[in-house]
């Protein structure tokens, strides 16, 4: 046993020679919490790292409080200021007591206890010490004492000193105790900071038991010490230091191979506070308002369209929601008619239609894999015959279902995925409701790729970190359809058929934005750019439970406008110019109106590619009124079901044409425009026929058994 101390004590005192400076103590010190500051420094957020130990920020001597210096000089070592490491007067009266059994105060200073702190030693800082490593720390103390200053001691011991529990360091102790800095504390929370340390886990009636004899000794009276005491113990350890305003944002950020490969007290991010809290406030505003139409979640995300900074993260509504650690910036969901945009740029830009171009909104059916896909409008209205700056302006979906059909859904997917949308599954996956939002994204990745389209086609990664290294942008779609897809989004005349010229969507300034629903009333989004900033809202429930009447311009779209309004409020955004490449052209429509009589598009000048523009733009030969069978559709699959009365499963045949001859299956029909036929099961061909011209011809089949007959035969 003797040598084994002796040996103990030899290995301390080979430390002791080779102490660390003060400088290397502060600069190896490891807070258990990381905080995120915003771009300009301010605290953001605080995130804890460490569970074994609560230890804040290094805090220097001259942040904390006088009363705090004196008390913990007059607790632990009230010669501190005088003695070399040692208080050799104080250990003399201490060996005395106990060679008498009298309990005492001790004889380790200050100075003695830091060195114990800095021991890799565990016997330092758990349990009673012998009198070898009692020897071993007092050598240890007159080094420190000769290499460092008294006030870098003091100033190390209060940040490295365990209080109660898993409080270390008096920075950790004053902010879940107290609710304060160390520079904050008044006498008596000094001095019950200062009896913690003699007995970390003690009563309250204990602590405030010594706290009053560290009170006394300054001549200061114990009033209410109790009360203050219990109070102080009362607390949890779950508090954090600072406002906390962006959880979801942190703990992205706290991934990001910058902030792990250099882990220290803080993260400087590049989020904006100022936004950060508009955003936040924004967002718990709204759905306070709609919460009783079955809403309670939501996350915002603001982009620097030049840079690709995150200038705001919010990824939930906090207490407003049951899932409140879900990040819905990152949750995947369906974005509904925000994709509409990708849809028409890729069309614009391999020359398949123009923003002057017609496409026809009326009823369609397209047979797929799993049946036939008949989309609605969401007014489940249609429009007829209409441009594609009216259809993309009203996000009319069968205009955008026939643009989706000529890229093909494989072609749409790979578009999708170049400006980064990650798509899980291959276009034939989704089909022709790809073009109308089927796939599911992400917030972040969908605001991203929006702000390509702010930036003329050209993508870069969004950007968390001040530290992290910016990627140079590539191209991901041409600058001349982006533009023309971003002159539809602004035009405030473009969506009014839908809208209204007065909807929150019309801002002071230039700015290109799309709403979104998607099935069921599921998701709601809103998303647009401005000359600076891309902001991208989502509104919903993190269950996926569907909301109660919230639409495009009641859910995320006030958000949106707000933030819009508040980001340009000292500059307004300006209108991007146009690129090389383009042009514009007056033109002139003669295709027909609505059912009040209103013409659809009215005579403008429009924006085109240069060579794609001309002036006339009507119906030719054969389309609208004049064209063959509208219903049912070439290749549609009809099921019968037995148990549905015949009436109930009849199969529309349908056609504009006013003198016309139904044949099916070689036999004749009718004569009518329209025909409700009775099914029967088999695959059918049907003719549509002006005398003996063959005008249309369709081949379709019905699955199923026959109608069901009565016992009678009837």
């Amino acid at each position: 046993m003797t040598a084994t101390l002796l040996c103990g004590a030899a290995a301390r005192a080979a430390y002791a020679a080779d102490l660390p400076s003060f400088q290397q103590v502060r600069v190896q010190h490891r807070p258990s919490d990381v905080q995120v500051l915003d771009r300009h420094g301010e605290l953001i957020q605080t995130v804890r790292v460490d569970k074994k130990v609560r230890r804040l920020p290094w805090v220097p001597l001259q942040d904390v409080s006088p009363a705090m210096r004196l008390a913990i000089v007059l607790s632990e070592d009230q010669r501190f200021w005088q003695h070399s490491g040692v208080d050799w007067r104080a250990a003399a009266s201490s060996a005395w007591a106990n060679l008498w059994n009298q309990r005492t105060r001790g004889a380790s200073t200050v100075t003695m206890q830091l060195a114990g702190l800095l021991s890799e030693d565990d016997a330092y800082t758990h349990g009673r010490r012998n009198w070898p490593q009692k020897l071993s720390q007092a050598w240890t103390a007159t080094r420190l004492e000769a290499q460092w200053r008294k006030s870098d001691i003091l100033e190390a011991y209060l940040n490295l000193v365990p209080f109660r529990g898993e409080l270390v360091g008096l920075p950790a102790l004053t902010q879940i105790l107290f609710h304060k800095h160390p520079n904050g504390l008044d006498a008596q929370e000094a001095a019950i900071a200062a009896a913690l340390i003699r007995g970390p886990n003690a009563s309250p009636a204990v602590v405030a038991k010594r706290a009053c004899q560290v009170l006394t000794l300054q001549q200061r009276p114990c009033l209410g010490l109790d009360l203050v005491t219990t109070a102080a113990l009362a607390q949890k350890g779950g508090g954090m230091p600072g406002e906390q305003m962006a959880p979801h944002l942190a703990r992205q950020l706290l991934k990001q191979p910058t902030a792990a490969a250099s882990p220290g007290p803080s993260v400087h991010s590049t989020i904006d506070a100022r936004w950060q809290r508009l955003a936040a406030s924004l967002l718990a505003r709204h759905l306070s308002e709609l919460s009783n139409q079955d809403v309670e979640d939501g996350a915002v995300i603001v982009l620097d369209n030049a840079s690709g900074d995150v200038l705001a993260w919010v990824g939930g509504s906090g207490m407003l929601s049951d899932a409140p650690e879900v990040d819905a910036v990152l949750s995947r969901r369906q974005p509904g008619s925000t994709l509409k945009p990708f849809v028409y740029e890729m069309a614009f830009e391999q020359g398949l239609l123009t923003p002057a171009s017609l496409l026809h909104d009326a009823p369609v059916q397209l047979p797929t894999g799993a049946g036939l896909y008949i989309p609605q409008n969401y007014d489940k209205r249609f429009k007829g015959w209409v441009s594609v700056r009216t259809a993309l302006g009203n996000s009319l979906n069968v205009p955008a279902v026939r643009a989706g059909a000529m890229l093909g859904p494989d072609a749409l997917a790979q578009r999708l995925n170049l400006v980064g949308l990650n798509l899980k599954e291959p276009g034939a996956y989704y089909g022709p409701g790809l073009a109308l939002g089927s796939a599911e994204v992400t917030l972040r990745d969908l605001s991203n790729a929006y702000r390509a389209l702010a930036n003329g086609g050209l993508w870069s990664p969004p950007r968390l970190s001040v530290d992290e290294a910016s990627v140079a942008p590539r191209r991901v779609m041409s600058a001349g359809a982006s533009y023309l897809v971003t002159d539809i989004l602004s035009d405030n005349t473009a969506r009014a058929l839908t809208f209204g010229l007065d909807s929150v969507l019309a801002t002071r300034g230039f700015a290109a934005v799309k709403t979104g629903t998607s099935k069921d009333m599921r998701d709601n989004w809103c998303v647009g750019y401005t000359s600076r900033y891309t902001v991208g809202v989502w509104v919903g429930n993190a269950s996926g439970s569907p909301m109660h009447e919230v639409s495009g311009v009641s859910g995320g779209a006030p958000i949106w406008a707000a933030l819009v309004r508040e980001l340009h409020r000292q500059q307004p955004s300006a209108r991007p110019p146009m690129p090389p490449g383009l042009v514009r052209q007056a033109v002139v429509f003669e295709h027909g109106r609505t059912a009040d009589n209103t013409p659809v598009d009215a005579d403008r000048e429009e924006v085109f590619m240069a060579g794609t523009q001309q002036v006339r733009w009507t119906l030719v030969q054969g389309q609208g009124a004049e064209r063959g069978i509208r219903q049912p559709q070439d290749g549609a699959i009809f099921a019968l079901d037995p148990d549905i009365p015949p009436k109930a499963q009849r199969i529309t045949l349908a056609t504009d044409r006013a003198r016309a001859q139904w044949w099916l299956d070689g036999k004749r029909l009718s004569g009518a425009r329209v025909v409700r036929w009775s099914p029967w099961p088999g695959r059918h061909e049907l003719v549509l026929r002006d005398g003996a011209q063959q005008l249309d011809l369709v081949r379709f089949e019905v699955r199923g058994a026959g109608v069901r007959v009565s016992a009678k035969g009837q």
